[in-house]
């Protein structure tokens, strides 16, 4: 339970704190800019791995969960009870930042949320944001995976993991609002509902895919590593 209770601990400080960070800064024309919210995103994830990585591994997302499902380093209870805490959190953050956005002046309505077509920046089109969450998580989750396979790298390890997560972010923020974890894209997207609700599945499945292809590799490279 003390892991569960981690995960839903963490996944709600980086869908709070970095989702928050776009709606209240204005989004990518704002006072953050694109460097600042994907700095939000990847210092939520340094605070936390040091914060709760001793308990849970803090996955804080349910296609790093996934992946390491795939790789045989989680079992399918662990897996269940971490998704169920980390999209609890991520909806629970969610709900809090929309209430503290009501009571602001002028009401921030804004939640963070993914999108694509008129819901992208640079209007991707739906495939195309398909194409860029398998790709993105696939890169982030490559990198977990293997700055995670050694005890010689737990120590840099959430700074690893921090800075990957922020440059996947530079790059996705203008392009689908960076999902690349689907309990911190459910979550708003619940209470936004609307366009983002309608589109979240995009987000979802896109992480989740990418998860899976990122394990594949990583299984693949770490066994052609081990016959040598």
């Amino acid at each position: 339970m003390r892991k569960y209770v981690a995960e839903f601990i963490g996944t709600f400080v980086l869908t709070f704190v970095s989702c928050g960070a776009a709606a209240v800064s204005g989004g990518i024309d704002g006072v953050l800019g694109i460097l600042g919210i994907a700095a939000a995103f990847g210092l939520s994830i340094v605070a936390m791995a040091y914060s709760i990585g001793n308990i849970s591994g803090c996955h804080i997302n349910p296609a790093v969960s996934l992946a390491m499902l795939i790789s045989k380093r989680m079992n399918g209870k662990d897996f269940v009870g971490y998704v169920i805490a980390q999209v609890l959190g991520g909806i629970v953050a969610a709900a809090l930042l929309k209430l503290v956005g009501t009571m602001c002046d002028p009401v921030i309505t804004g939640l963070g949320t993914n999108g694509y077509g008129e819901a992208s920046y640079v209007g991707l089109n739906m495939t195309g944001a398909l194409i860029v969450e398998i790709v993105l998580t696939c890169i982030f989750l490559i990198a977990i995976l293997g700055v995670t396979s050694k005890e010689s790298f737990s120590s840099v390890a959430g700074l690893v993991i921090g800075l990957t997560l922020t440059f996947v972010h530079i790059i996705g923020i203008p392009l689908t609002g960076t999902s690349v974890n689907p309990a911190r894209s459910l979550g708003p997207a619940l209470l936004a509902g609307g366009e983002a609700l309608s589109q979240v599945w995009v987000f979802i499945a896109g992480p989740l895919v990418g998860a899976a292809i990122a394990a594949l590799i990583w299984m693949f490279l770490s066994t052609e590593n081990e016959d040598k």
